[in-house]
């Protein structure tokens, strides 16, 4: 009799812990209408997460190398194995590296990826990975909208047209997320020219309440044109600390500093989290 009851009460205790996950489950995966966007802090790179009011979840590049699946694991729940959506920007190593180890440990839904073709071994090896995932796979290009639920979408601005062999800076995906009168500007490593085309294609449309500074801070971006346009109220550099290109460049810290935007800096900040109702952003 003792040992049936020990046995019970064993039983009983499986099932509270079952009970317990099952809440915590519930309560962790109620966003309570907020969209969250995360500038991961993985070194001199780019990688985004966005967990949209909806809880569908896009990873926006994956940096140099495999400390993208630490910080998704800060952002992430320890249960969670999938990620809707995974858009491989351009075919730049310090975009792509992580991800060859994120579609290792996770499960994607959909792939959206450049037209632009890599020559290296890492964006071969990314392009093996991808075709063994079983995911859906599109071309981004310009009037595409990922639909992300409850009012939330990314829109892709640019490239306009396949660039194959187009230089990878140049044909990179941009998007614009946006969730109901707040945006998030994400402009890869687009350099000037084509935030200048986006001006005349777009105008005021750019309008973003963030604005993720191209190229890292570069010189190369961020134009006067595109900035003033965007007119963000924060700018975010994603780069590593101590980086061979110098970034960011004094040019581009200047034009920001002219439009009077604060920004904030992977490297010194670590990871950068925003949140939105729909109707402002503020970071956490």
């Amino acid at each position: 009799m003792r040992r049936s009851s020990k046995w019970m009460g064993i039983v009983l205790l499986i099932a509270l812990c079952i009970a317990c996950l099952i809440w915590y489950a519930a309560i962790r995966e109620d966003r309570h209408g907020l969209l969250t966007v995360t500038f991961l802090n993985i070194g001199q790179g780019d990688s985004i997460f966005i967990d949209a009011p909806s809880g569908r979840q896009v990873l926006i590049d994956g940096g140099p190398d495999s400390s993208v699946l630490r910080q998704l694991s800060a952002v992430m729940p320890w249960y969670d194995r999938s990620i809707d959506v995974m858009i491989p920007t351009h075919p730049d190593a310090d975009h792509i590296s992580g991800l060859i180890d994120v579609l290792a440990h996770y499960q994607i839904g959909l792939i959206l990826q450049s037209s632009v073709l890599g020559s290296t071994a890492t964006w071969h090896t990314l392009e093996k990975d991808i075709s063994q995932e079983g995911a859906q796979i599109v071309t981004g290009q310009r009037g595409e909208i990922i639909d992300l639920g409850k009012g939330a979408y990314l829109e892709v601005l640019s490239p306009d047209r396949p660039l194959p062999n187009a230089e990878t800076n140049t044909a990179c995906v941009v998007t614009r997320l946006v969730y109901g009168n707040t945006s998030f500007m994400l402009s890869c490593d687009a350099p000037k020219e084509i935030e200048n085309y986006l001006v005349r294609l777009d105008g005021k449309a750019l309008r973003s309440d963030v604005l993720k500074a191209g190229h890292h801070g570069s010189k190369n971006s961020s134009s006067p044109l595109f900035v003033g346009y965007v007119d963000p109220t924060y700018a975010v550099y994603s780069r590593g600390c101590d980086n061979k290109y110098g970034h960011p460049n004094q040019e581009t810290i200047d034009t920001l500093a002219k439009f009077n935007i604060p920004t904030l800096d992977t490297c010194k900040d670590g990871a950068i989290t925003f949140v939105s109702d729909g109707e402002t952003v503020k970071r956490r």
